[in-house]
Formats: C-alpha cells, structure tokens, sequence
C-alpha cells in the first residue's frame, strides 16, 4: 500500500566541495532509500538544500575575498554538482538563502512565540577579541566541563553527548584561529526545551523501532534539557521579526535553527514550483505520512531532540499546550537515521586537518557507482568505518566487476552470439526453477532491509542472488551443449531473468550500472532517473537566481518486483559495467589521496 514519504536529508554547510565522509551519513543512504520507495509503490519527497548562514561563511569569505553571498553562490553550486554527479535524486535541493525559506523560518518562528516556547533570556555570548566578529558556539573548542574530553564544542561535547554553552567549556580556544574568546552579555531568543521535556519522553518512548544508538543517545540527554538561544549577534542570517528585534540589524536568527526549518521550507518551495501551493501538505499534514531524516550521527540532538521541539511548539503541544500555528498540525519525524563516521586512517575526515577525499575526485577517476556500492556494503551504518583503497578495490574488483559485472556480460554475450534475442525456455529444469524462486524471494528480504535502513543487509541478500546466478551457469555449462539447443536456451533464458531481477534489486544501489543493464537486456526509455541541474528565478526575490537538482522520478520504469523478462527482445553486445582496478591502488592510493605510511 502506498504512501506518502518524506526523505529529509542533512543540509551540507556551503563552505566548500563535499568529502566522501559526508555523503556516507547523508547522501548516498538517503538516496538508497528514497529509491527503494518510490519503485515500491510510494510517494516520495526528497528535500534538502545548502545550509549557507553563519559566521563560519562569513569567515571564509573573508579568505578568499568574496562577499558572504558570493561565497554562498560559490558553494552552493559546487555542491549540487557533486550531489549530481553521484546520482542523488532529489524533488528539491535548494538552500537556505532563498526568500521562501526566510519567510517559512520567520512564520514557524511566530507560532513557537505566540505558544510561549520562547523566551529573552540574557547570556555570555563569545567574541573574537581580533575581529569583534561574534563566535558560533560550534566554532569554540575546549575542555568538557562534565567529562573532562578536551575537544568538547561549545554546543555540544560529542564524548559523552550533553548540551552546553560555549562558557561552561575549561580553556575556551577559537578553531578559527586559536584565540582565547571574549565573553560579553548580551540578550538573545531562547528556545525553551525544558518546556517539552515531558512531550518528548512521550514521543521517544514510541520509537522503538528506531536504531538503538539514536535512541539510547536521545534518551540519555532528556534529563539534562536546558533553554538554548535562536539568535546571535551577527549581520549574516534571516532577522527576527518581532518588534524591538527586526530594528537591530546584528540580532538574526543562529544557523542551526534556520537550517532544521529547512525541511520544510523546501517542500513549500517544492509545491510552490509544482504548480499547487498547498502539495506539500500531503507530506507534513497527512498523518499516513512518514518522514525519514538521514544525517551523521553529529546531528542526532538536532533531529532527535531540537527539531521534533520546534515541530511540537508550533503544534501547540508541547508541554505548555497551545494553538497549531499558520502550517497547522506538523508530522513528527517517523525515524531519525543516523550513521556513524566514515574514517580514513582511523581519523575523522577532515578538509582542515588534510584528512579528506572529495567526491568530486573520486567520480572523475571512479565513477558514481562503485562509490555508492562502498558506502552501502561496507560504510559506518552501525559503528565508525575507516575507509582504504585497499577495501575499495577488493569490493570493486571482486563484488562489482567478477561477480555483478561477469554475469552480466557472460549471460547476455551468450545469449547475443547464439540466438541474438532474448531464447524462449522448454523444460524447465529443478536447478532452474529453483535459481529463478531464489531471485523471486529475494524482493521481500531485501525490501524489508530498505524499508528499515539495512543497507549493509540489503545489498549483501542482493548480492547472494548474483553469486548464485554465477554458480548456476558454471554448473550447468551452455557452452557445452550446442547439441541441445533447447536446454541451451532454457538455461540462457533462466539466467537473463535472474539477471533482470538481480538488476531490479540492486538498482537503488546502482542505479547508474542499472540503465546499462536495462539496455544490455533489450530495454528502452528511462529505467533508473537521475537528477537534473535546473537554473531558476527565486520565488520571492525576482533577481536572483541560483541552481536546483530536481528530476522527473515518476517516469521510470523501475519498479520493485520479479517481471517475466519478453521472449524475443533483441539484446546488444554488453560492454564491461565496471573496469577492474589496478591492485597496486590498494597500496599507494591515487596521486591526489595517496596512502601515507
């Protein structure tokens, strides 16, 4: 049955090309499922978009000597290039800087301020005693006040998961140069999370169906709710705008309050561009809904905690009551799915500590798929995964190119020599019923892994169906019986369904490799869609403009389930769906990511 989903991925900070890190926690596990969804029936909605306020980009900016916008335009390019380019297929990436998104942060805003769920409230807010720039709290590192980790943020100290401010950390240091920071009063806006400490243990208490980490993590820092401040002292973010506020042009909403609004920003701008205003509705204010949110595990408090908070403030019921707000009665999130870190030399990656593959890189020397396979089959889904060229090249080399690879060409290259078409099977044999039963069934156990984001599980049982197609033919060997046409063409027949149905199953993994397959076998039109690059006029502000990705993912023809593959269907001479690597890249890692030993 089916139903609308929402996929709501992690904004990336537009302040330079994504790493491979990054798109393991967000990127490739959000599309994987987005994926698996639509070609099961379901309606869906993939929203993210650049995260572009914050002093971190007006920093940067000063750097490499371009206006905070020009800086924001830049990035936010950059990044839907790479998000493009592995296959990424939103309904709307777009970003934070857009009209529609002020003016949806600014009315959630209002309805969390008419419920009383915030509060003026003064505070020591950091300053850069160099600039007199104001310092976000996730730019101040020092010693954690509670556990004693040296390297704690200033919003959070990732050791032992509490929230805190930037003043409570011992030996306080900017990361942005090292200074010890000047601590000032000053008053802000705060969100008042103690106000729904007791709504959100009712709401956790019901995920039981969530990973065990996001929820005993979220669980864990209920006890320790304490107010925390939207606003900032800066001139680079949306104004507030409330009376005594709007007027004080160094006094804008702090980026990670916009930047979770973002979700629903993007699918009101998404319905604004699809021509029905209120579309977006279907997926917010339906309660069949579901909403899925894909991050690294460095945004959990965000989504598990903050967001569902604002959500509820805006509903009117957290623990105060109130009135929904203007968007009416929001959706809670159905799942937060969080990955850990993908590593690299058992480091974190790190474009400021050198500690980084971009993607951009990669794709050009590697291709979209064979990075997608990694991150599914062997990234952090469940604990931190360090990443070698050594793993990269066994898996392509043995899972991608022998096993997947080779069945294809062979399967289809026999059956292009020697009937030139798809054969029509007689007689089917135990041995190839009971193949074909293997890749039939495949479809509920490895939907049921998507459906929970099991990834690694998921393309593993995918992949089972490929080994055993690969023992099928060597076993029964239709090179060998040209004297029984027919038993040579039950047999080649037996291995191009499973190959289609093989292809079926990994296409959400694969999808780019899956259009080759679906042609290979005969097919045309579109089988796996992919996003599209589009330039548009900002809704609200008629002179700017900026790119989108955005797709026609209804056309496809992909969808999950084992078709009968047409007797008679012409085939092409395949060509090699993945080269196989050099070994030695294993060991030295290419020129622009070697290996140091």
């Amino acid at each position: 049955m089916s139903a609308p989903v929402l996929t709501a991925v992690a904004w990336p900070y537009a302040n330079g090309p994504r790493h491979i890190g990054h798109v393991s926690g967000f990127g490739v596990p959000s599309d994987v499922f987005s994926r698996y969804m639509r070609m099961s029936g379901n309606r869906v909605l993939m929203v993210s978009g650049t995260d572009e306020h914050g002093t971190p980009i007006s920093v940067q900016a000063d750097q490499e000597g371009l206006t905070t916008r020009e800086l924001a335009d830049k990035y936010n390019r950059v990044i839907a290039e790479d998000l493009q380019g592995l296959g990424l297929s939103y309904d709307l990436f777009t970003r934070t800087t857009t009209g529609n998104h002020y003016k949806v942060v600014q009315e959630l805003f209002l309805g969390l301020w008419r419920n009383g769920y915030v509060v003026p409230k003064t505070q020591m807010g950091a300053i850069s005693p160099s600039t007199g720039r104001t310092l976000p709290d996730r730019y101040i590192e020092g010693t954690c006040p509670i556990c004693g980790y040296d390297g704690a943020r200033g919003d959070q100290c990732d050791n032992c998961g509490n929230q805190l401010d930037p003043a409570d950390l011992k030996n306080p240091r900017s990361r942005i140069n090292g200074e010890v920071p000047k601590f000032i009063e000053t008053e802000h806006l705060f969100l008042d999370l103690p106000a729904f400490s007791e709504s959100l243990g009712t709401y956790l208490s019901g995920r039981t169906d969530w990973r065990p980490n996001v929820l005993k993590f979220s669980q864990n820092l209920l006890g320790d709710l304490r107010p925390r401040a939207i606003t900032r002292d800066l001139d680079w973010g949306i104004p507030v705008p409330l009376d005594g506020w709007r007027e004080q042009p160094m006094k804008r909403f702090y980026v990670w309050f916009d930047a979770v609004i973002g979700y629903l920003s993007a699918s009101v701008e998404w319905a604004r561009r699809s021509g029905n205003d209120d579309a977006w509705k279907e997926f917010w204010t339906d309660p069949a809904a579901q909403g899925y949110y894909f991050m690294g595990k460095d945004n959990i408090v965000f989504h598990s905690l903050i967001w569902p908070s604002l959500l509820m403030g805006q509903n009117g019921t957290g623990d105060k009551g109130g009135q929904p707000g203007s968007f009416g009665t929001l959706n809670l999130p159905t799942e937060v799915v969080s990955s850990e870190f993908l590593t690299m030399s058992g480091s974190k990656f790190s474009t400021s500590r050198g500690t980084v593959i971009y993607v951009r890189d990669f794709l050009r020397d590697f291709g979209p798929d064979a990075l997608r396979y990694f991150i599914s089959v062997a990234g952090p889904e469940n604990q931190d995964t360090d990443f070698t060229w050594d793993e990269f090249v066994r898996r392509t080399n043995f899972e991608l190119a022998n096993e997947w690879g080779n069945l294809v060409n062979r399967s289809v290259s026999m059956a292009h020599k020697n009937v030139g078409s798809v054969p029509r099977p007689t007689a089917p044999t135990a041995a190839d019923e009971e193949l074909k039963a293997l890749s039939r069934a495949a479809f509920e156990t490895v939907g049921a892994n998507l459906r929970r984001s099991r990834f690694k599980l998921a393309s593993s049982e995918a992949m089972r169906v490929v080994t055993a197609a690969n023992r099928y033919l060597s076993e029964q060997e239709p090179w060998k019986v040209k004297d029984d046409p027919e038993r040579r063409d039950t047999i080649l027949h037996t291995a191009l369904q499973v190959v289609q149905d093989a292809n079926t199953l990994l296409t959400p993994f694969l999808p780019h490799s899956a259009q080759k397959v679906h042609e290979a076998l005969g097919g045309t039109g579109v089988w796996a869609a992919q996003p599209e690059m589009v330039e548009v006029t900002d809704l609200d502000e008629t002179d700017r403009k900026y790119p989108i990705l955005t797709g026609d993912y209804a056309g496809e023809q992909a969808t999950w389930k084992s078709t009968p593959i047409e007797v008679g269907r012409p085939l092409q001479k395949p060509v090699p769906l993945f080269q196989k690597l050099d070994p030695e890249l294993g060991e030295t890692g290419p020129e622009w990511a070697p290996i140091v030993k």
